[in-house]
């Protein structure tokens, strides 16, 4: 077993620990500080007094504020403006942001220089006062040169930019308040320069406005001649168009289909008449051809002659029934009274043949006319089928007409407008507060405050300068030098005491000369000689505990929560470290431990570890996985071999989800395919446990440490394993291992595990720099026997 009442090698770095023994407790602290309390409290005094005097040294400034309301919802005097208003919130606040920032913009700044005249105001870098050279030529009568152009756009710029620090622009949450800060040496300025400045603002946003209207104005303006020109080349290519194809008439439709139209109704009209002829003749003719009596149609009823005709045949047949009654035959009056009869009805005939001839000729008449219209109308459509198809250019013509006029009107209406709103101030912006002469300083504070803040930094000055100087003369004296100490014979236990006192004892620094003075009357002291078993055995140093708790780690669902990037070491469903953990005791053991592994290597640029337990609990390659990630996070390349050849628990975890890929160096395997090196996504590089028994694993796992070693790709290698008991090829494995640690499950007897392990080692037992207490495994199997934990 390891032997620690053995002196602990002074040689090697001591740790950080006993490194941060050296200092102060808070009881020494608060002694010296006590001691010190005269020389603490007349520095702090003098602290106080320079505060004091430098903050009367100093230039007061006065600061005037100003207070304008500025509404993004400008007036409404038109119906349409020349920018939208912003309807949100976020547009609006974005508005007044804006407006804040244009009252410190270059254009409002440069008008208060010039109204306020602070190019020649010395506190704005202006020349107020005249130069010595300026006033050597006015003694001797000679007018100094006027300034150049350049020289007054320097002497502006300077106060532009001397102006623009002097300015402070606050505005207030959810509101429409703009807070404008201007400070000076003098208070009336400071005032007089923030009404300026407001007032310079104000101005500048009704210039703005008026501008933009003007602008508008003119690119209208500008804008009009063109589209006039154009209007007036459509309208005269419409109106030619039109009197080429004959499109001529009254406002509602053209002269052609009017007369279409009218032809048409003539026609029908003329159709009309020629039937009605046609009518009257047949009736005629009809009458004619019957027995009855020829005068008994309308015509002849209606004509006075027939009527005349008729009342002389009556009368004349009349006399002649009365004249056959009374007559003969043969009487002469008989006859010429029967002659007379057939006289008038012979008349009748020729009258009723008379009316026919004119129904005749009506009826030719009305048919010629009809035959004259239908020709025309027929010539009126061939027309009309022209015109509408040199109507389908007339109404594109008529469309650009109508277009070009369209947008002439609305732009030389919306000319008019804007020419009407440059006399127009929309801005809601206004003056709320104006700024009134400041009566105290903003700058410097109170006295007081100087005061105050001067005594303190006195006394902590002079506090930290008494401690300083203590922790420098102790530093100085009590340490003996390294040189000193590797010479050094050995020295009986006697002599070598005061080296192994506890913390809690240590010397206080006024003791620090005369253990100094003894550390160097060590070596004179007589001693007797070593013996050969203390020469042989080396020195070795105490072991390393770290605990591995539930607080440290999280636990996750393996595969389920698997990357698709790659194979994850912190998703294989065993307890890994928390991301992103701070600094903790276990962190800390561990870097303790991979120290002492640096150490153990000598100068090695690739050193072993092997992490080795008791039983065949998964604790171990767990503690290995973590160890691992440990490192890597600290920036260590890492490369993890699985040296349990029985077990293969972190193997069956990688080649799961895992793939394998060749790194920069080239494949990297142990003893066939399946067990080549995996790159990972934690920085850390897995070697699989490979095939075949113990000692062609252990012969396998040295030759992959000697390619890793020879390619020099790795900080760190971490091994899980070998498995305990160790078998002969595991023991010929740690031969290559330059440190052990040993993980001990808190749900197994831990002096009775470390046993085991140690008797296991065997000689390797002196390769141990460390101890895991897993709290994470949990019992499998109780094995308490009454001892205390280690």
């Amino acid at each position: 077993m390891l032997d620690y009442n053995q002196p602990i090698d002074r040689a090697r770095a001591e740790p950080p620990q006993q490194r941060s023994q050296a200092g102060f407790n808070v009881l020494e602290l608060a002694n010296l500080l006590w001691r010190r309390k005269v020389a603490i409290a007349a520095a702090a005094l003098l602290g106080a007094t320079l505060a004091v005097t430098i903050g009367k040294s100093m230039t007061p400034r006065y600061t005037a504020t100003a207070q304008l309301y500025v509404d993004p919802r400008e007036l409404q005097l038109v119906d349409r403006e020349l920018t939208p208003r912003a309807q949100d919130v976020s547009g609006m606040s974005m508005v007044v942001e804006s407006q804040a920032r244009l009252i410190t913009s270059n254009s409002v700044l440069l008008q208060v220089i010039q109204q306020a005249g602070l190019d020649k105001d010395p506190e704005f870098g202006g020349g107020g006062s005249a130069s010595p050279m300026s006033s050597l030529l006015g003694l001797i009568g000679l007018q100094p040169a006027a300034p150049s152009a350049a020289e007054k756009k320097e002497v502006q710029l300077a106060a532009l930019d001397a102006l623009n620090r002097h300015i402070t622009i606050r505005k207030t949450e959810k509101s429409f308040i703009v807070d404008v800060e201007v400070w000076s040496t003098d208070p009336a300025k400071a005032a007089m320069l923030a009404n300026t400045l407001t007032s310079a603002y104000l101005a500048e946003s009704r210039n703005s406005q008026a501008s933009a209207a003007r602008r508008a104005t003119n690119d209208l303006s500008g804008r009009l001649k063109e589209l006039r020109e154009r209007l007036r080349s459509a309208e005269t290519a419409l109106a030619t168009y039109k009197a080429q194809n004959n499109f001529v008439g009254t406002q509602d439709a053209l002269i052609s289909d009017q007369q279409l139209s009218a032809s048409n109704q003539r026609l029908s009209a003329a159709r009309a008449a020629t039937m009605d002829a046609q009518a009257r003749l047949d009736q005629i003719e009809a009458s004619r051809r019957t027995a009855a009596d020829a005068g008994a149609n309308s015509e002849a009823l209606q004509s006075p002659t027939i009527a005349n005709l008729r009342a002389q045949y009556a009368d004349a047949r009349k006399k002649y029934a009365e004249q056959a009654g009374e007559l003969g035959p043969r009487h002469p009056a008989l006859r010429q009274t029967e002659k007379q009869v057939e006289d008038l009805k012979r008349a009748i005939s020729e009258e009723i043949d008379r009316f026919a001839q004119s129904a005749k000729n009506d009826l030719t008449r009305a048919r010629d006319f009809e035959a004259s219209l239908n020709r025309a109308l027929e010539a009126q459509k061939r027309q009309s089928v022209q015109l509408s198809q040199a109507a389908v250019r007339l109404r594109e013509l008529e469309r650009e007409a109508d277009a070009s006029r369209d947008v002439y009107q609305s732009f030389l209406k919306r000319s008019r407008e804007t020419e009407e709103q440059e006399t127009l101030n929309t801005s809601a912006a206004r003056v709320i507060g104006e700024a009134t002469v400041p009566q105290r300083r903003s700058f410097p504070p109170a006295m007081s405050l100087f005061a105050m803040i001067g005594f303190i930094f006195g006394a902590l000055a002079a506090a930290s300068w008494f401690v300083a100087a203590e922790l420098l003369f102790a530093g100085a004296t009590a340490p003996v030098p390294a040189l000193a100490r590797r010479e050094r014979k050995p020295v009986p236990e006697k002599a070598r005491a005061p080296e192994v006192l506890p913390a809690a004892e240590a010397p206080r620094p006024q003791q620090a000369s005369e253990l100094a003075e003894a550390a160097q009357a060590l070596p004179e002291l007589a001693a007797p000689s070593l013996q050969p078993a203390m020469v042989e055995k080396p020195l070795i140093e105490k072991p390393l505990i770290a605990r591995l708790q539930e607080a440290d780690v999280i636990h996750t669902l393996g595969a389920i929560l698997a990357t698709g990037g790659g194979v994850d070491l912190t998703r294989l469903g065993w307890p890994t470290l928390r991301p992103g953990f701070p600094l903790t005791k276990l962190l800390n053991a561990w870097r303790d431990m991979r120290a002492a592994v640096a150490r153990r290597a000598e100068g090695k640029a690739m050193p072993v570890i092997a992490l080795v337990g008791a039983g065949e609990t998964t604790g171990r390659s767990v503690a290995a996985l973590n160890f691992a990630l440990a490192a890597a996070r600290d920036g260590a390349r890492v490369l993890m071999i699985d040296a349990d050849h029985q077990a293969h628990a972190l193997s069956n975890k990688i080649n799961r989800p895992g793939k394998s890929e060749p790194s920069r160096f080239g494949w990297l395997s142990i003893g066939s395919k399946a067990a080549r090196e995996i790159k990972t996504v934690n920085g850390i590089s897995v070697l699989p446990a490979g095939e075949g028994d113990g000692s062609k694993a252990t012969d396998a796992i040295r030759k992959a440490i000697g390619q890793a070693r020879a390619a020099g790709g790795y900080d760190l290698v971490v091994l899980d394993g070998p498995a305990m008991p160790l078998l002969a090829g595991s023991r010929k494995l740690l031969d290559e291992v330059d440190a052990l640690v040993a993980v001990l499950p808190t749900s197994h007897d831990i002096n009775d595990s470390l046993e085991e392990i140690l008797a296991g080692l065997g000689r390797a037992e002196r390769k141990l720099v460390g101890v895991v207490l897993d709290e994470l495994t949990p019992a499998v199997e109780t094995r308490q026997r009454g001892r205390q934990y280690a």
